[in-house]
């Protein structure tokens, strides 16, 4: 399950609306008939365009295109209904697929904390995955957004490589290797980062930094691989 959220605020306009609206095309594309998808877009007001997360079906996507394409940037960007709108989750229950928020926009806001907040209270099974369009997106806000979402940020800073970057986020995000990835630190380590571990994607190593007074005792690294428990102990 994926939900699409794109920013089509007036300081989208021009190149970066452009980009962004390409873009979503481009992952849209890319999604199979067993996929579930939505797309939420936001400026100082909201829009979604199904009522709940449809399969992605040659009806609904065309759909789903004609709503792309007739985007305008306009209006300010008020983004905390749309991240709230886009977390929530109709099958919280449900283990055995993923679900994923994908939100491409400049990150033009103000209201970084509350955004934040957001994010940590609401994300529950979710993923979140930053893309940011334009010239100066605020990476500070999304590398941090993506990393407490248990997702990446992406980039996408040259037009004529959109549709490259784009395919190489969106072919990650179609192959979740091990998914719910869990560390129990040794007695004496005092913390672990990133905190919750994100994902692993086909091609996107997952790095965790470890602090402690000295290095004893064993590490175990667990998470969900193909269905089924995966575990390991390191010393």
């Amino acid at each position: 399950e994926t939900i699409f959220v794109i920013d089509n605020s007036g300081s989208m306009s021009g190149e970066s609306m452009d980009q962004a609206k390409q873009g979503l095309v481009l992952a849209l594309d890319r999604l199979a008939p067993t996929d579930e998808f939505n797309v939420i877009r936001f400026d100082d007001t909201m829009d979604i365009l199904f009522t709940t997360a449809v399969a992605a079906n040659e009806q609904n996507l065309a759909r789903a295109k004609r709503f792309v394409s007739n985007l305008e940037a306009n209006g300010g960007t008020e983004m905390l209904p749309a991240l709230r709108t886009a977390l929530v989750d109709n099958d919280k229950s449900n283990t055995e697929e993923v679900r994923q928020v994908v939100f491409i926009t400049d990150g033009s806001i103000g209201n970084e904390d509350e955004l934040f907040s957001a994010i940590t209270g609401g994300l529950g099974r979710s993923r979140l995955f930053t893309v940011g369009i334009g010239s100066a997106p605020n990476a500070y806000f999304m590398t941090r957004a993506a990393r407490q979402g248990r997702g990446t940020f992406t980039y996408m800073d040259d037009v004529t490589k959109v549709t490259e970057q784009s395919a190489k986020l969106f072919a990650a995000l179609e192959n979740p290797v091990m998914t719910d990835l869990a560390v129990k630190l040794p007695t004496g380590a005092a913390d672990a980062y990133p905190s919750p571990l994100p994902d692993l994607y086909s091609g996107e190593p997952v790095t965790l930094v470890l602090r402690a007074a000295d290095l004893k005792g064993d590490l175990t690294l667990s998470g969900r691989l193909n269905g089924s428990t995966w575990s390991q102990t390191f010393s």
